[in-house]
């Protein structure tokens, strides 16, 4: 069960739509979902997108490492704001 909150800071993984054979982590806001009050949204590259079970969601970036790299079985060096 997802246990996030508005204003949190999370990371995701984020395929580019023009070339969807890449993957990359990103940060993301935890926001209200302005099209569906109540519920919880993505907030990433000034879209929304619906936080739902179906999406990878990590607290932190260590963590969406560890999991990139055992799902793509490659080990992205440096952090986000490398």
């Amino acid at each position: 069960m997802m246990n996030y909150n508005a204003g949190d800071i999370v990371y995701v993984f984020y395929r580019n739509p023009h070339t969807q054979d890449v993957a990359n982590i990103q940060a993301a806001a935890v926001v209200n979902n302005p099209e569906r009050p109540g519920e919880l949204a993505l907030f990433l590259y000034e879209n929304y997108y619906p936080l739902t079970e179906e999406v990878a969601v990590f607290s932190n970036e260590a963590e969406a490492y560890e999991t990139y790299g055992n799902y793509f079985d490659d080990t992205l060096q440096g952090g986000i704001d490398d």
